[in-house]
């Protein structure tokens, strides 16, 4: 079977080793174009296409699909496996294969349609995730299903963590794809269930105040840890500045130590307590804006609060 990858960023790298582990088995690789980075933003590859060209496979990289539809046409590939392109594939191009185009989605379709549905999963408080394969057409993440496999989400793991896992589930869910497709078997089913949106990440959706649950901070923390990270706004004498909390955890049924922002207590760990809005969140790991990452004992003692001192936060 001759395939043609579409990917980007680097969690569709394995994704396409996978691919690749059989020799002449992907005729081409699609990526998005090479983009300023750096300091110096110079032009760099998008890490798919680093190492398409590491496994010595041709690499197209338009600017829109649609100027590359007669190219990906004559390449005769019976099948395009999709993961974290970044762009909707129109018609042109979803004709260009004999099968059609099978994305890798990391939800349970319809819900967490989108560009970010691990993160989103985690700040939404979701309990259970997991990874859809499924059929492209014009639509954002609404073809038609070919598999799905669930799986809970733990109560601590974030969204590094989940991505890991969800990304060997769905290398497994792949694998079983192409030997189906490989007997023949093509299953197009219908997508059922209410629909939810996982957009685009913005740095403002990482901000949150103490004034929230404990557990939607929470969530804000773990999901958003590798960007733009959950962050709080101190209003200081020196002004106002980002606080952003790398690492938390939940502590709910410890005594109300006051109004949110309060310093319930700060742990031989380096941890401290804060009361938010119906109970309480250790923040362990903290990083003050322009600053290097530390303890959140060591930030309060920067500022020299204590216990029973609160943080005076922007709602």
């Amino acid at each position: 079977m001759k395939i043609v990858f579409f990917g980007t960023p680097a969690p569709a790298v394995p994704f396409l080793e996978l691919l690749a582990s059989e020799k002449g088995r992907v005729a081409a690789v699609v990526t998005q174009p090479d983009r300023p980075a750096g300091r110096g933003l110079e032009a760099r590859p998008s890490p798919v296409k680093a190492r398409a060209l590491g496994l010595g496979i041709a690499v197209l990289n338009p600017e829109r699909p649609s100027l590359i539809a007669a190219d990906l046409k004559a390449l005769g590939a019976d099948l395009a496996v999709v993961v974290a392109y970044g762009r909707i594939l129109k018609e042109d191009v979803l004709g260009a294969f004999r099968l059609g185009c099978l994305n890798v989605h990391f939800s349970l379709l319809p819900r967490l349609r989108g560009a970010a549905p691990v993160q989103w999963a985690l700040a939404r408080g979701e309990a259970k995730t997991g990874v859809t394969l499924f059929w492209l057409d014009e639509g954002m993440d609404t073809g038609p299903i070919f598999s799905q496999i669930e799986t809970p989400i733990g109560p601590e793991e974030n969204a590094a963590e989940l991505l890991e896992r969800l990304t060997n589930l769905g290398l497994g869910s792949v694998r079983e794809a192409l030997a189906d497709l490989e007997r023949g078997g093509a299953r197009r089913e219908p997508q059922k269930g209410e629909a939810s949106l996982a957009p685009l990440l913005r740095k403002e959706d990482g901000r949150f105040s103490f004034d929230e649950t404990a557990r939607a901070v929470h969530g804000k923390v773990r999901g958003f840890c590798l960007w733009p990270r959950a962050f709080v706004v101190l209003r200081l004498p020196k002004g106002e500045t980002k606080l952003s909390v790398l690492s938390a955890g939940l502590e709910e049924n410890s005594p109300k130590a006051g109004p949110p922002g309060a310093i319930a207590r700060v742990g031989r760990d380096g941890g401290v307590l804060i009361q938010c809005r119906d109970a309480c969140l250790w923040l362990r790991t903290v990083c003050p804006e322009g600053k290097k990452p530390l303890a959140a004992a060591e930030f309060l003692n920067g500022l020299r609060l204590k216990a029973g001192d609160a943080l005076p936060f922007q709602a």
